[in-house]
């Protein structure tokens, strides 16, 4: 790391005096200078502006949030401002809207339960009041609960949009908004004014209806809009961002591809990388690659693995910076780029055991389950154990199709079989105690067991073990060996336990509401094509009643980007997707989806995109396909999906 550190300095002195690096405004989300093309964008005659509402204590806090293009997709936030019970927060900022005049590309409020008043912890969503006023679309919504009254949403403007959520009144938004939130009286009153139009929202009774004297953390979403920051009366959790210029401090990396093709040039190798860098005074920015400066060392010419050295050597506001901060990441040159497809099955049958955990070793199997050359295939399921030793939980069989054995393996760091003695065993543990204590974690435990044909005669084995106590343990068997690639299956057996595949999403009767079950994370790796199949129900109310595909990082569970099954999603790469249109017909494609027999792909494309391609064969016998290509600010070494549903039921094959 020395070495690396050094000749990294070494290049950087010499590049410094050569490189003449692109001008950056500060990235996307935190911004001081807009440009001034958002200026002329205003809506026809503007009515006399009312007086401005007196503020008190106002502190300087300055930063933007959403992109000047206007790009940025929904759930685009900003800081989180506690707001303690019997407190006032009064902020100002600048909105500019979308000039598409869709109705709700403007701001919203966001409000939560604040578990930790320090570090803003959020708890449940209460709810979220947008600063649109269209009576007869979700201007104001509940998340948890009902704690939000839309009867008592008041103000002096109304708008109405047509089937194309369009209203050109919107652009009256436009101006710098006070927004208060005012909890001295016990309950609860917002105010939204640019001084000419105004939103408010009235509660005399306790706001929240339980723990009403707990904090209330809120913050600024946007959607197609640009919110610019000038002040506030409460600090934000991390600080207020002065309007002074600010130096950079640190860059974190994402989109580096973990394979490049020998012969690819830098600039096409290294084009979907973004970062993010932090500033001083706890301000940070996102960044393209256009921004930065690649150096790969020791070349691309030569095939093996590589360090990529990443400069960045601007200021919050553009100036060139008084010393440029770096990064760096390996990848490897290769010849060809490595092509695994991976399917989620269920297996046969969806319990194996019996359920108290009595069945004895080897008198209970799943059915054969194919692997091909170049597949894994992914099981998630819940193991039980009857805890009297460490062998009883799940044990994986690796087999021919005539049951002769590659190699058995067991949850616990143990194995056998021909090929057994080859492999290289990860995992377990060196002392009593702690074999204890995964074990007490291993009845419950949530298992993703990924199963590779390296098509090479070996094989993998992992599982990721989500312990009872919230630890993450994992076992590997790598290379298992004297396996026939074309003639490779599994199965499952038990001995003093019981697993229950993960075989449904939601209730049968399509109640379960938006984002209240998720599907285990399942990891993409990088060049890896992950195929899912499944029966979709809906309960048909709204094109939105179907499966969802969450794709998020493991680390922090960052959210790449959310998809619909109906040609809408959002995230921090899906702007930069291109989807595949939608239906002709909608009304047709939702009464077909009640029943669809679904084929998903999740693709991570290992130079910082994903694709998410959905093939749904409706229940009127029609094809109907919905795509989103070019995913990007993927890390492709952090890849994962979930599925989730919003008044639907998803049945795994």
């Amino acid at each position: 790391m020395k070495y690396i550190n050094k000749l990294a300095s070494v290049f950087f002195i010499a590049a410094l005096g050569v490189m003449t690096l692109t001008s950056c405004e500060g990235g996307d989300l935190f911004n001081v200078n807009a440009p001034d093309w958002l200026s002329e964008m205003g809506g026809g005659e503007e009515p006399e502006p009312e007086e401005e509402e007196e503020l008190v204590g106002q502190m300087e806090d300055v930063y933007n949030i959403g992109k000047e293009d206007l790009s940025s997709g929904f759930w685009t936030l900003g800081k989180t401002y506690v707001v303690p019970a019997g407190a006032k927060w009064q902020a100002q900022f600048n909105l500019t809207v979308n000039p598409d005049n869709k109705y709700y590309k403007n701001f919203y409020l966001v409000l939560n339960a604040c578990t930790d008043a320090a570090t803003g912890a959020l708890g449940d969503e209460f709810g979220v009041i947008r600063y649109d006023n269209d009576p007869s679309k979700n201007s104001e919504w509940n998340t948890d609960g009902t704690e939000i009254d839309r009867g008592l949403i008041g103000g002096n403007f109304t708008n109405s949009s047509g089937e194309d959520d369009t209203d050109a009144s919107v652009q009256k938004m436009n101006g710098k908004i006070t927004l208060t939130v005012d909890r001295t009286d016990g309950g609860l009153f917002i105010k939204m004014t640019n001084g000419t139009l105004t939103k408010t929202y009235t509660q005399t009774t306790s706001f929240p209806s339980t723990g009403a004297d707990a904090p209330i953390a809120c913050r600024i979403g946007i959607e197609g809009a640009l919110v610019s920051f000038i002040s506030t009366n409460i600090e934000p959790i991390g600080g207020c961002t002065s309007a002074e210029d600010k130096q950079p401090l640190a860059l974190t990396l994402t989109g580096v591809p973990s394979e490049v093709l020998v012969g690819t040039s830098v600039e096409e190798a290294f084009a979907n990388v973004t970062a993010v860098v932090d500033f001083e005074q706890g301000v940070s920015a996102n960044v393209t690659a256009e921004d930065l400066q690649f150096e790969p060392i020791p070349n691309m010419e030569d095939l093996g693995q590589k360090t990529l050295v990443v400069l960045y050597n601007k200021t919050f506001k553009g100036a060139n910076a008084d010393k440029p901060i770096v990064a760096t990441k390996t990848f490897s040159v290769v010849k060809e780029l490595s092509a695994f497809t991976e399917t989620v099955v269920v297996p046969n049958p969806t319990i194996l055991g019996a359920e108290d955990n009595s069945s004895g070793w080897w008198t209970a199997h799943t059915d054969n389950i194919k692997v091909e050359p170049k597949e894994t295939k992914v099981v998630n399921f819940t193991n039980y154990s009857s805890g009297g030793a460490n062998w009883n939980n799940f044990v994986i069989v690796l087999n021919r199709a005539n049951l002769a054995e590659y190699a058995v393996v067991r949850a616990d760091n143990f194995g056998w079989g021909d090929g057994y003695a080859a492999c290289k065993p990860v995992g377990g543990f060196g002392s009593d105690e702690e074999w204890a204590t995964w074990l007490e974690a291993m009845n419950g435990a949530k298992v993703t067991a990924y199963i590779t044909n390296n098509g090479d005669g070996t094989a993998d084995v992992k599982a990721v073990m989500h312990g009872t106590n919230g630890v993450d343990y994992v076992q590997e068997y790598n290379g298992i060996n004297t396996v026939d690639p074309d003639d490779m299956y599994f199965r499952f057996t038990v001995d003093g336990c019981h697993m229950v595949f993960d075989s449904e999403l939601g209730t049968a009767d399509c109640s379960a509401g938006w984002w209240t079950t998720h599907t285990a994370n399942v990891q993409v790796p990088s060049h890896t094509i992950c195929t899912v199949n499944f029966t979709n129900y809906s309960s048909l109310a709204n094109n939105w009643n179907n499966f969802v595909v969450v794709l998020n990082d493991a680390t922090t569970a960052k959210e790449y980007a959310v998809v619909r099954a109906d040609n809408f999603g959002w995230g921090d790469g899906y702007a930069a997707c291109t989807p595949s249109g939608g239906q002709a017909d909608w009304g047709v494609w939702l009464a077909a989806m009640n029943g669809a027999k679904c084929t998903v792909q999740i693709a991570n494309n290992g130079d910082g995109t994903a694709d998410v391609k959905a093939v749904m064969h409706g229940t009127d016998g029609v094809d109907y396909i919905q795509d989103y290509i070019g995913i990007n600010m993927v890390d492709p070494d952090d890849l994962y999906f979930r599925f989730t549903v919003d008044g639907s039921y998803l049945v795994f094959e």
